[in-house]
Order: C-alpha cells, then structure tokens, then sequence
C-alpha cells in the first residue's frame, strides 16, 4: 500500500477502536496503546518513516501548545511547590535510575543510557486526564496533574537534548554546557517576544481561515526556530501559550476560539493516534529483526524499566506528599493533599506522547537503538495498560470520586455567572432588557433547583420545537431555489447556534474522548 492507502487505514482503524472504547468505557489512550500492539502483529502493515526532528515538531509541539494554552499562568504560580517537584524532581529522579539501569544492565554509554531515562520519564497528563474527565476528583490533585505535563515534557527534552548532543559527541564539551546554560532563559525569552509580536499579527487575521492557519504555522514555525538556535523548544512554545492565552480575548472573536477550539482538538486527537499506531509499526520492525534470545532479554529489561518507572513516580509523590503534609500541620495549617491525593498522583504516571515522540527522533546511529526504541514502546503500554484501565476503580477505593459534589459545585459557579448578569441588566428600563432578565432568571431557578422539572424545561422544550420548525422552512425555501447555497448555509448555521444557545449540557458536547 501506498503512504496515503496505509493512512487512511489506519485512521478507519482509529475510528472503530474509539467507538469500542466509547461504549466498553475504556480510556482511549489505553485502546490507543493496545491498537500499537496489535499493529506491531499484524503482517503487511507497511512501515512508515519519519524524520527524528520532524517526528518531535509534528506530534509534540501542537499537542503541548493546545496544553499550555489552557494552563493560566495564575494557576502555575498557585501550585508551584507540587508542579516543581513532580516535573523536576520526578523527572531527573526517573531518568537517574533508568539511565543506571540501562547501564548497569544493557550496557548503554553512560550518555545513551540518560537518553533513555529522558525518554520514559515524563508522565503523559493527555493519558490521565483521559481518564479523569470521567471522574470528578479534588480539584487541586486535578489541576497539578494537567499542569505537571507542560513542565515535565520541558525537563525531559532538557535532558533528552543534552545527553543526545553528549552522546553524539562522545564527551562532555563547552559547546554542549553553553547550549544547556543557554536553552532555558533563551527559550522562554523566545516564547515571550514571539507572544507580543504576533498579538499584532493575530488581530489581522482574526475571524477568518487564515487566521486558523497562522495558528499551526506559528506553532510549528516557533518550534524549528528554537530548535535551530539551540534554545528550549518545549518552553518556548509553554512562554508563548501561555503568554497569548492571558490578552486572547483582545485579539481574537467569538466565533475565531469556537472554531479555533473544535479544530485544535481534532488534530492533537489525530496526531495521537498516529504516534501509537505508527510507534507499534515501528515494534514489529524491531523485533522481526531480532533473535528470540535477545528478544528475551529485552523484554526482562523493559520489564525493569517499567517498574522502575512506576516506583520512583510512587515514591517521589508520596514522598512530597507526606513531607508537605508534615509541614502544614507542624505550621498550624491544614493538610494541603490527603495521603489518597498522592497515591492517586502517583498511579497516574502514565506515558505517552513524549515519550512516543521522542523515541521516534532517535538517529539511526544511537547505540542499541532498537532496543531503547522497544523499552519505550513498553513502558507506554504497560502504563496505559495497567495504570490507565485501573484508575478509575482505584479512585472509588481511595474514596476520591467526587461525580456526585461536581454537578453541584458547577452548578454554584453558574449561578456566580447568571448573577454577574443580571446585575447588570438591573437598570436597563428597555423592554428587551426584561426579556433577557426573563432568559436569566429561568436558568436561575433550574440552577437552584437541580433536578426538578423547571420553566427552563419548557422553555427549552417550545424553544426547540420553534427552532426545528425555522430548519424545515429553509429546507422548504432551498427546495423552492428561493436561496443560494451561501444564503442558505449562513441561514442553517443562524439557527444552529440558535439550537445550541438552548441545548443542555450534555447534547453539547461531542463525545469520543
């Protein structure tokens, strides 16, 4: 088959797992991992080859941006302590014990074996929160697990970079110390100036197609110029969204971050499930290649990676979480985490993208590279695996499923932002202020009132009765050619948003992940 045959195949392949994991409940990078798997058995799968920098900017890049966008820079600040711990701590920690295992055991240059625990030892927080968007835990456990992804990934490439250009190397030379000294502040200053100077730009294109465009150019564009001077691709483009996300509302429409939102979704959706499947066509290579011994001494030693992994993740959690506890409470101030919130922290150290993406850059001169490449594979999907299809029992065991207080505590917040506007429709005297007071005050009453039959029922009910009989009349009024295909698309999006301003919650959303 051709790349475009084999692609296509592999999407429809995508799509009817995601409908397996839908209706049996499993988290879908978990179904992703074990479709990479299943891909690696199945013979004729053609195998598809990547460029190592290209690999890194396609899958990590969009994926980190679509993260850190959504990541207020307030909320970093609030949790620093936890977010530096998880991401520094736990990644060096992770990366220490691999890299001497690695050495220790395969035989990997001390710099090799450092690539490798870079590799595997940023926890995925796409993966966890796959899982979690089901749950409704602590908010604060909820949050620093969003947020430790976008600082974690920066320290593993840090370290995947530095011990890459080590390797390469074959020393330890003041061309490398400079550009470790200089990728961090250089990359963040990049991200900065980068934020302010396309705040002009993004107000020129706002609202069109181009400018949806410009987004994913920007991205990938931002990501190769770091990469080229040296600097901290991975923080440049965290500065960046972060940066844009707090002035977005200045430059960019409505109806430009609907749109903006629905399309990024979809390709950092899409883009994972090609870094599976392509990663478990890449396996099947591996191991055709291999004899059966080495086959089994790879597997024993991914094995020793993965519980690795999963145990200094564990204690370095745990740890901090019971240290930060002794603290508090010797200060006179309540627990910050419950000792479930850190060993829920600590079973969700799931891999995934990262360390796909980073596997994938691996030159093909990298000693031992098929088996690093195979070890990394592993760990994903014994993570996925193993982790992923246990948490959510695990969160009901740690008495931390909270589904029940979350429709309540939302409710609480609308009904915060309900009021903000009728206050301020307070004294407008029009008799189209009244009408808008009317529209409020139902949602009010169905916010206090959660559960029972409401006017907001009714009003939902004959407002979609009216807007279904506004659909049938334009199909009647395009079948008489008494509008165009223009008119008649802008008519039919009119009374979608009309719809949707009405449906509840849950008709809205689109369900897959």
């Amino acid at each position: 088959m051709s790349f475009f045959e084999s692609l296509l195949v592999l999407l429809l392949i995508a799509v009817v797992l995601l409908q397996v994991s839908r209706r049996l409940a499993v988290p879908y990078p978990s179904m992703l991992a074990l479709a990479g798997a299943a891909v690696a058995l199945i013979p004729g799968i053609p195998h598809i080859t990547l460029h190592p920098a290209t690999a890194l900017a396609l899958f990590i890049a969009p994926a980190l941006l679509d993260a850190a966008f959504d990541f207020p820079i307030g909320t970093a600040r609030r949790f620093w302590l936890p977010l530096f711990v998880f991401a520094i701590g736990g990644v060096v920690f992770t990366a220490a014990a691999v890299a001497w295992i690695g050495w220790a055991f395969a035989g990997l240059p001390v710099a090799a074996a450092l690539v490798l625990g870079a590799i595997v030892a940023p926890p995925d927080a796409a993966a966890a929160t796959a899982v979690l968007s089901s749950m409704a835990i602590p908010r604060n456990t909820d949050t620093v697990l969003r947020g430790e992804s976008l600082f974690n990934d920066a320290a593993a490439l840090l370290i995947f970079d530095a011990a890459l250009a080590v390797q390469e190397a074959g020393h330890m030379n003041s061309e490398v110390g400079l550009h470790v000294a200089l990728a961090v502040p250089g990359g963040i200053l990049l991200g900065f100036v980068a934020a302010y100077g396309m705040r002009y730009i993004t107000s020129l294109v706002s609202g069109t197609l181009g400018g949806n465009l410009l987004q994913f150019v920007q991205t990938f564009l931002l990501w190769i110029v770091a990469s080229r001077l040296g600097l901290s691709a991975v923080l440049t483009i965290v500065t960046f969204a972060m940066t844009i996300a707090r002035s977005s509302n200045s430059v960019s429409s409505v109806r430009m971050r609907v749109q903006s939102y629905a399309v990024w979704t979809a390709v950092v959706f899409v883009l994972n499930v090609m870094a599976f499947l392509l990663m478990g066509m890449q396996a099947r290579n591996i191991v055709a290649e291999m004899e059966p011994d080495h086959i089994a001494q790879s597997a024993a030693f991914a094995l020793a990676v993965v519980v690795t992994c999963i145990v200094v993740r564990f204690i370095v959690c745990v740890g901090f979480n019971r240290i930060h506890a002794f603290y508090a409470v010797r200060n006179g101030q309540p627990e910050p985490a419950s000792l479930n919130q850190g060993i829920l922290a600590g079973w969700c150290g799931m891999r995934g993208l990262l360390t796909l993406a980073t596997a994938f850059a691996l030159p093909a001169d990298f000693p031992q590279r098929d088996l690093v490449v195979l070890t990394a594979f592993a760990v994903v999907l014994a993570t996925l695996v193993v982790q992923g299809l246990t948490l959510s029992p695990i969160i009901r065991w740690l008495g931390l499923d909270r589904r029940a207080d979350g429709p309540r505590e939302l409710a609480e917040v609308r009904q915060q932002i309900n009021a903000a506007g009728l206050e301020e429709l307070e004294e407008a005297q029009e008799e189209e202020a009244e009408l808008l007071r009317t529209k409020f005050r139902l949602e009010q009453q169905a916010l206090s009132k959660s559960g029972e039959p409401t006017s907001l029922t009714n009003y939902r009910r004959l407002a979609l009765s009216a807007i279904a009989a506004q659909r049938r009349r334009l199909e009647e009024l395009r079948a008489a050619h008494h509008v165009n295909v223009d008119e008649y698309n802008l008519l039919l999006e009119e009374i979608d948003w009309r719809e949707l301003s009405v449906l509840p919650e849950k008709a809205r959303r689109i369900e897959e992940i």
